[in-house]
């Protein structure tokens, strides 16, 4: 397991003599012997096998102060333990926390050995940022990551310490038709009661609208000349897409801030709420090309997944190919925003924006870069 802490490295021994490659903060290098190291945030392929999940096998808390006291310290002085590290808003987060000042703990890799490698830094934990969630949003993937790992993390996180936990969740939990959704709210509500039945204890929920890199699938397809699909008429869902930087920006301001505690926070990015239909005349627009659009009826995945959910009862080790027909589905069709408890709709009106960043410059330095480091894997849907 590799432990990250801002930008001086050392390493850790555990008992097994597996030895931990570690990145620590400037105000502990008189402790140890270190050897400058640059930071980086190069993402490694998730392994479900080596993501091992923590066990709280001990009863006894780490003699540490837990408190919120945190808050109105310097946050040089401030222990974040960021889990899902190396995911692709894990990355951005960390780099913008080691910006703000905070002191790191970046988890790299399986998580199964992170009490006893705390235990051998011998030093209190303040907050845990997760960013933990299933690349592949399969049945059984979800609920050992969305859920299991991340109320795990939550249980070491307490013994060590941390009096505040930053969630990022996801605004489509609103409306729960996937396993990763219902992973995801189960984990909110346990957090939620831990704060409820510990007033030393606090969270905060970001449910973040679609990502740019989920809307940049088509960029390099259009420009070669192909044209833009959508389901529909391109108007049956829209969202406030949010860049990965104001999104780590967000989450980073969730830790200090006391107007986010206790919160559940829906945030999108800049602008209006964009449709496909907006969002490839925006492309279009950029590449100076007449818009072209191929509109697929939505009536054929609905086909596909009622084929699939018949093979599942046959062949249950279908179950994932089917929940990955319903993902498509749902993101063809729902909106990325917030639910109108009064009126049971979508509302753009009343999803909060944040940030600077615009899909349209987004789109713009895809058409420049590529999808370099944006990669959709197994999230693609064209």
């Amino acid at each position: 397991m590799s432990l990250c802490l801002s930008f001086n490295a050392f390493t850790v021994h555990s008992p097994k003599s597996q030895t931990h490659k570690t990145q620590f903060s400037s105000q502990f290098i008189n402790q140890i012997q270190v050897k400058p190291a640059p930071f980086t945030s190069k993402s490694t392929p998730f392994n479900t096998e080596r993501f091992k999940l923590v066990k709280a096998l001990a009863t006894k808390p780490v003699e540490t102060s837990v408190s919120a006291s945190f808050r109105n310290k310097n946050p040089k002085a401030i222990n974040v333990l960021v889990v899902g590290s190396t995911g692709y808003i894990g990355k951005f987060v960390v780099k913008e926390l080691v910006n703000r000042g905070f002191n790191v703990i970046a988890v790299a890799r399986e998580i199964n050995t992170l009490e006893e490698s705390m235990k051998n830094l011998g030093f209190p934990i303040d907050v845990v940022v997760s960013c933990l969630a299933s690349r592949s949003g399969g049945v059984k993937d979800s609920w050992k990551i969305d859920y299991e790992a991340t109320k795990n993390s939550l249980v070491a996180g307490k013994k060590f310490g941390a009096s505040h936990f930053v969630l990022l969740s996801a605004i489509c939990v609103q409306k729960p038709l996937l396993e990763f959704q219902r992973a995801k709210l189960k984990f909110e509500a346990e957090l939620m009661k831990e704060a409820g039945e510990d007033d030393r204890f606090t969270y905060s929920i970001v449910r973040p609208t679609a990502f740019f890199k989920s809307l940049g699938g088509q960029v390099e397809l259009v420009k070669d000349g192909k044209p833009y699909v959508m389901f529909g008429d391109g108007k049956l869902c829209a969202c406030k897409p949010i860049s990965e930087q104001d999104l780590a920006s967000f989450i980073a301001d969730c830790v200090l801030k006391e107007d986010k505690i206790n919160r559940v926070l829906p945030i999108g990015g800049p602008g209006k709420a964009l449709t496909p239909l907006e969002q490839g005349e925006i492309l279009f627009k950029l590449i100076g090309k007449e818009p072209k659009f191929l509109k697929v009826p939505i009536g054929i995945m609905d086909f596909a997944i009622g084929v699939l959910d018949f093979l599942v009862k046959i062949f249950p080790p279908m179950e994932d190919a089917a929940e990955f027909g319903k993902i498509g589905r749902y993101y063809a069709a729902e909106s990325m925003l917030i639910v109108d408890p009064e009126t049971g709709e979508y509302s753009a009106e009343k999803t909060p924006s944040y940030g600077n960043d615009t899909l349209e410059e987004f789109f713009a330095r895809v058409l420049r870069e590529g999808m370099a480091g944006q990669e959709l894997g197994e999230q693609s849907i064209f």
